[in-house]
């Protein structure tokens, strides 16, 4: 090899080693927090005044949420992150705390109220119940019981009226007999007689609901019952279920989840909304954004930065930075650019 250009070689890699060491000496000690600081506000700075469609690809975000959906939801990452939610869910917080501490009664009023106006929805979607046979029958033996709590109550206390007891026990007995045999007929029939007979007692059975929910005293009723579960204290699923319980109802609504979001339907679910995103949030500046999200940029350097220079340090210390930093500039460095230019 000719003297000059081992000498260019020489003072390449010598430029190479002291660019690498300028670099790392700024990733080092007191030095790394202001230069990570620097560069996510220069980078910060840089995207500010752009609005998020010219630095966002729209088709490959969509992409690579759909791409999330159909493979995260049933990995083995997300089965254990189930998993420990299921054990944090059944053993509670580590210090118990009241309910009415985290959300306000006047909170849960306004969303009473607004759950309550979509009463009239409600009862479109329960209408489409009364075709269902097996609906019909699980809703005449509801109404069978409790048309037989309210006879055992009037014979109970019918029963402590001189004279009055036997009279209504005998049309007890005569109406429980004409009951269980309308019940055995019922569930014997096949056909129309089955589907009205169906038809009629879902009805009712929904008119009552709909009638309780419109009633006034029913956001009363349920806001004395939030008043008087806010003073309890918020306790792990295991005071009520075994271990096994929980995690197999957790389980079947993850499986559900995982078949229900792998499906092409719910792709282009995902699609329109990457779309929407797009279109309400698409013409802001990562500026305008932040404030949209009442989310400072000071704030924002401020959570940024420890979490980089963590990451950056322990790759320094592993010397993976410097292994990083060597491969993005030596190829310059090596080059015949370069070489010429040191000869």
């Amino acid at each position: 090899m000719p003297p000059r250009a081992s000498r260019a070689d020489t003072l390449a890699q010598r430029l190479l080693d002291a660019q690498v060491a300028y670099h790392l000496d700024r990733f080092t000690g007191d030095r790394l927090e202001s230069t990570v600081a620097g560069l996510v506000e220069s980078l910060l700075d840089s995207a500010g005044p752009h609005q998020l469609a010219d630095l966002i690809d729209r088709e490959a975000v969509a992409a690579v949420v759909v791409r999330a959906m159909a493979n995260v939801p049933g990995s083995a990452a997300v089965s254990g992150i189930v998993e420990l939610g299921t054990q944090v869910a059944h053993d509670g917080p580590w210090q118990p705390f009241p309910v009415g501490e985290t959300v306000d009664r006047e909170q849960v009023e306004v969303l009473v109220t607004s759950v309550l106006e979509l009463t009239p929805a409600l009862e479109r979607a329960l209408e489409r119940l009364t075709g269902s046979p097996l609906v019909g029958v699980v809703a005449s033996r509801f109404m069978g019981r409790i048309a037989s709590e309210v006879i055992q109550a009037n014979q109970a206390v019918a029963s402590k009226v001189p004279g009055l007891g036997p009279l209504v026990s005998f049309g007890t007995s005569t109406a429980s007999r004409l009951r269980g045999a309308a019940d055995r007929q019922f569930e014997g029939l096949i056909g129309d007689a089955v589907g009205k007979g169906g038809t009629f007692a879902v009805r009712r059975l929904n008119r009552i609901f709909v009638e309780t929910l419109r009633d006034p005293t029913t956001l009363e009723a349920i806001l004395q019952v939030w008043h008087q579960t806010s003073g309890e204290r918020v306790i792990g699923l295991g005071a009520y279920a075994a271990h096994a319980e929980v995690s197999g109802v957790v389980d079947a609504a993850h499986e559900l989840a995982v078949t229900a979001l792998g499906t092409e339907h719910a792709a282009r679910v995902a699609t329109l909304v990457v779309d929407a995103l797009f279109e309400w949030f698409g013409g802001y500046t990562l500026a305008e954004l932040l404030d949209q999200l009442e989310w400072p940029r000071d704030e924002v350097i401020a959570h940024l930065v420890p979490l980089a220079s963590f990451v950056v340090d322990t790759l320094r210390a592993s010397g993976d930075l410097e292994r990083l930093l060597r491969a993005q500039l030596e190829p310059f460095y090596a080059s015949a650019e370069v070489a010429d230019l040191l000869r």
